[in-house]
């Protein structure tokens, strides 16, 4: 957090210099998930339907690198709620299956660090509000999405999101009680999480 609010410093003294800073980041975490995929398929081969990025971290990835790259309202917001409640949730409860300090664990540690800097950057130092209706976007968006990967993993016997079962280090859900109470309870608290972040966001200016 500290080099994200260094950067949001920055910006704000030297606004010219915004814009540049954002497209850096947002390169540089897309360059990083390009190389992590690759390295994986280049070592384990790929594998279906395990071996595809369709965790809510990954997607919240890509919509963090639109952000940063285009200042797009809706992709900011996504990655507002998805980088601040998802990405520092999983930095907390890392779910390794690397030993430290093997690459895959750099790798984890690293894109969702750069994710938490990158969404600070953005809305802080670019100044892109969140509006007041963006948590219930946020939170339909990723229901809707956890429906099509239910279903995903339904046909294909695959455990993305965490739907099916818990994963195998321990998190979180770990208290939130066995399949599928723990889906229910998880619901609850990241709405809670996500409606905390929504009330301290940044917001539009009222119109005159």
């Amino acid at each position: 957090m500290a080099s994200a609010l260094t950067l949001v410093r920055f910006a704000r003294r030297f606004p010219a210099k915004s814009d540049l800073i954002a497209r850096l980041l947002g390169v540089t975490l897309a360059v990083n998930e390009l190389i992590w995929w690759t390295y994986r398929y280049s070592t384990e081969g790929f594998r279906f339907p395990e071996g595809l990025p369709l965790q809510l971290c990954d997607l919240a990835v890509w919509v963090t690198v639109a952000a940063s790259l285009t200042r797009n309202r809706y992709a900011t917001e996504f990655s507002y709620f998805a980088g601040l409640a998802g990405a520092a949730m999983a930095l907390l409860t890392p779910d390794l299956w690397a030993p430290w300090p093997s690459y895959p664990s750099v790798y984890y540690f690293v894109a969702h660090g750069m994710v938490l800097v990158v969404v600070v950057y953005v809305v802080w130092g670019l100044r892109v509000p969140i509006s007041r209706h963006a948590l219930w976007r946020f939170f339909a968006l990723v229901n809707v999405y956890a429906l099509l990967i239910g279903g995903f993993n339904w046909v294909f016997g695959a455990n993305y999101l965490y739907l099916c079962h818990k994963p195998v280090s321990q998190t979180m859900l770990d208290v939130l009680g066995p399949w599928p109470v723990y889906i229910l309870l998880g619901e609850v608290v990241a709405f809670a999480i996500c409606a905390a972040l929504a009330r301290f966001a940044p917001r539009p200016p009222k119109a005159s």
